[in-house]
């Protein structure tokens, strides 16, 4: 009896949909992926061992080495409110087109009276020519600042505001200055915020080494 011969098929496999597939898999990813914030300035913040994380919605107050403030609102769902509430507090008298275009700015860097024309130039300022915002003893705008924002969180759980609030100094920024911002929180009866430093480990031996925290 002959024996029964099987044909042969083809291994090739058309992979043109799976290729589709992973480039639209791809695409999706990119595209909801939520990046992280742009730095205002490049500041070296001190070290420290604490290895608690940020969070992602977080209002973060950057202070370089010269003395300049900078305000980033990092709650995109509140942005818009607290830019709107500084608007009609301190009479900056923008337009909705002009706070629409506020909006986008990714931080604050300048005093209150500089908004309006700012808004109204075609080119953006760079940060490092940006004049900050005033934080000295005689004009702190920063506690006009804080106020629009605990107007703004007002009636909402406080303890997640003084998470949310983020001081992020350079290591040769002058004590004034960081103390003119705590200042800025005293007035608007904030009494609790975090400091951004860069984390590193545990010095071997220490305290904190030989009797580590427990975990909650």
């Amino acid at each position: 009896m002959p024996k029964v011969k099987i044909p042969r098929k083809s291994t090739t496999i058309d992979m043109t949909a799976m290729c589709d597939v992973a480039f639209l898999l791809l695409s999706f990813f990119i595209l909801a992926t939520k990046q992280k914030p742009p730095e205002v300035l490049s500041v070296t913040p001190p070290n420290s061992v604490s290895a608690k994380a940020a969070p992602d919605k977080s209002i973060l107050i950057t202070l370089t080495k010269d003395g300049k403030a900078f305000l980033m609102l990092g709650d995109e769902t509140k942005k818009a409110d607290i830019l709107n509430n500084i608007n009609l507090t301190k009479g900056l008298n923008l337009s909705p087109a002009e706070l629409k275009k506020w909006e986008k700015a990714p931080f604050v860097g300048m005093p209150l009276s500089q908004i309006k024309s700012s808004l109204a130039m075609t080119t953006e300022i760079p940060a490092n020519q940006l004049p900050g915002i005033p934080t000295d003893s005689t004009k702190n705008e920063m506690i006009d600042w804080m106020k629009s924002v605990t107007n703004v969180y007002a009636g909402s759980d406080q303890r997640k505001l003084q998470e949310m609030l983020l001081v992020k100094g350079d290591n040769d920024a002058l004590y004034p200055t960081f103390k003119n911002i705590k200042e800025a929180f005293k007035k608007n009866e904030i009494y609790k915020f975090r400091i951004v430093t860069n984390g590193e480990s545990v010095p071997v031996g220490s305290e904190l080494y030989l009797n580590p925290p427990k975990a909650n």
